[in-house]
């Protein structure tokens, strides 16, 4: 048991015998009465998210939650494989389970697959990941880091706000919590 100030992102936890991962955290006080806390949760098995909210000082059951090292190697459709990094078994996940991961995924990577009663539920992803772009709008002398930015399609797909000054062909670091530039790679 844990308690509802401890259920940050990232954490686990299972709720009328629904497995549920922690996507956001509200802290909320009042005026008057106790603090509330707001989760956002993700179903981790259907994929579908719902808001909750708690009185502070509840408990929360964790979700006894085991990770290994694995390395993405492919998609086919829906399910993306993996490969564990000791036992060389594939383990695949559907979209759902992957949930925002999907959009970071290249072949190659390393991530840590979560495992809940020995079933594979879900990646962790590293916190950054450097991705090449692969169309972006056209860049002019003069364009600076602190002009603007511009949308940029990396190459998973996935639509990133960049610098002005950056080109098609460039590679940059993303963050996976966020989905923001951080810098050139």
């Amino acid at each position: 048991m844990i308690d509802i100030t401890e259920a940050k992102r990232g954490v686990t936890v299972e709720l009328d015998g629904i497995l549920y991962a922690v996507i956001d955290y509200q802290h909320i006080k009042m005026g008057r009465g106790s603090a509330q806390i707001r989760l956002k949760l993700r179903d981790v098995r259907a994929g579908h998210t719902t808001d909750r909210t708690f009185q502070s000082g509840e408990r929360l059951k964790r979700a006894d939650v085991e990770f290994s090292s694995a390395q993405y190697l492919y998609n086919d459709d829906d399910f993306y494989y993996f490969m564990d990094q000791e036992t060389f078994d594939q383990v695949p996940l559907s979209g759902d389970q992957l949930g925002d991961g999907v959009n970071y995924m290249k072949e190659g990577m390393i991530v840590r697959i979560s495992r809940y009663k020995g079933d594979a539920i879900g990646v962790e992803l590293p916190i950054t990941v450097d991705l090449e772009i692969t169309e972006t709008g056209p860049s002019f002398k003069g364009d600076t880091a602190t002009a603007g930015s511009k949308p940029a399609v990396m190459e998973t797909g996935i639509t990133v706000q960049v610098p002005m000054f950056l080109v098609a062909g460039d590679r940059v670091r993303v963050d996976t919590r966020t989905g923001k530039y951080l810098e050139r790679a």
